[in-house]
């Protein structure tokens, strides 16, 4: 089996040691290039920092607070290590959260992933995510022509004239969430057109259910995923082994007891935590709001990383929808929107191959048509996804404070 670099077959043990012997530099520039750090790590004596022991004792600096923080302190709540002007992206995302892409090369690290999907050099890529303010489009476009792939933008939406490109350019590969691909290979089936040149797809930004995967596969389409963020870059990825997410190379990984900053034993599920090696964004302790678990042993395709079970839900309350993050904040804001209603909880469950999400409202005075259109528009307008409105009546929701209830299965 091939492998994108040595660091992938290292021993486990030579790779803790390269971590280990990278943490002290890397908590030693957050303190002195971040005045977010430096705050938060005021008194830690870097150089005492050489083991995970010394890192569990490190405040958890938690992806949920990116919003205050970075209102706080423009733009990027003081954790950057560089300026604004020194990146060469700057990205707004819903919530809203701003991110950045730093100037070098690899800054995401995605290429090991686009790699063990299968992708290679001279390959055509055709690129479905986002390169509108959001990261998505650009952090994969990046790896693609970072591994000497020649990339189609095609973003989001426009299923039409996508598929007349993919029929006349004929790209080997797919980028992008996973249930666009269904919509691109029906809509070329709809039209005529030959898409079958796709015969691979890395997908990420929602879940890879494994009945879309199946018939993936009988439509000609081995896809594998990864798990990324614009904060951290690559996370975990699949390989045709099939078992787990592999860990990327130049991060720590920490599974944590949610709220706490106490990290689990192998295969108890918590909250996925990275500290970051990335020199421009050094990261410590961040904590995702994911859950996952590291399974025992190692990969069949013969990369030693330790290995995560996969994306298992939100510690939080915030998911994903239609590869867009939907936070309770979000969902506050529709309320205030709209003073009639009194409650209300986001359910997102899955119609047939794709996300869908419904908000439950309780209407003290009823709703009417007119009502529950403009509460539509608000959903659509603060989520930045579309989504269905529903009236209940007053007193049925549960006060339990749940906001967001997300009800898809993740077996």
């Amino acid at each position: 089996m091939e492998h994108f670099d040595d660091l992938e077959t290292r021993s486990a043990e030579g790779r803790e040691a390269a971590l280990m012997a990278a943490l002290p530099g890397v908590v030693a520039r957050a303190q002195e290039k971040t005045s977010g750090f430096g705050a938060i790590l005021t008194g830690v004596d870097a150089a005492e920092i050489i083991d995970r022991a010394a890192l569990a004792a490190l405040p958890v600096t938690r992806k949920a607070d990116l919003i205050e923080r970075q209102k706080a302190a423009p733009p990027f709540g003081g954790l950057a290590a560089l300026a604004p002007g020194e990146a060469a992206h700057l990205f707004a995302s819903p919530g809203p959260i701003y991110e950045f892409e730093g100037p070098r090369q690899g800054f995401w690290r995605l290429e090991r992933a686009l790699f063990a999907a299968g992708f290679r050099p001279g390959d055509i890529v055709h690129n479905c995510f986002s390169y509108h303010l959001t990261p998505g489009g650009w952090m994969l476009d990046g790896a693609a022509r970072g591994l000497g792939c020649a990339v189609i933008p095609g973003g989001v939406g426009n299923s039409e004239h996508q598929v007349q490109a993919i029929a006349h350019l004929r790209p080997g590969g797919y980028i992008g969430t996973p249930d666009f691909l269904k919509v691109l290979l029906d809509k070329g089936q709809e039209m005529g057109l030959d898409c079958s040149s796709i015969t691979r797809a890395l997908v990420s930004g929602g879940a890879l259910f494994p009945e879309l995967r199946q018939a993936y596969a009988e439509r000609g389409v081995a896809v594998l995923q990864c798990y990324a963020t614009a904060d951290l870059g690559l996370i975990a990825y699949e390989s045709e082994a099939r078992e787990g997410m592999i860990l990327d190379e130049e991060i720590i990984v920490e599974i944590l007891r949610p709220g706490t900053g106490d990290p689990l034993p192998e295969g108890e599920v918590g909250e996925v935590v990275v500290t970051t090696l990335n020199p421009d964004y050094p990261l410590v302790r961040f904590a995702t709001g994911d859950l996952s678990a590291i399974l025992p042993g190692q990969s069949p395709c013969g990369r030693t990383a330790p290995r995560i079970k996969g994306w298992m839900g939100r510690a939080d309350q915030a998911t994903k929808v239609k590869g867009m993050f939907v936070q309770p904040a979000q969902v506050a804001a529709v309320l205030k929107r709209h003073g009639e209603i009194a409650r209300a909880r986001l359910v997102v469950t899955r119609d047939g191959d794709a996300d869908a999400m419904t908000l439950h409202c309780e209407v003290q005075t009823g709703a009417d048509a007119a009502l529950v259109a403009a509460i539509t528009e608000s959903l659509k307008a603060c989520c930045k996804v579309t989504g269905a409105v529903e009236a209940v009546a007053p007193g049925s929701l549960p006060n339990d404070g749940k906001v967001i209830d997300d009800q898809r299965s993740y077996g």
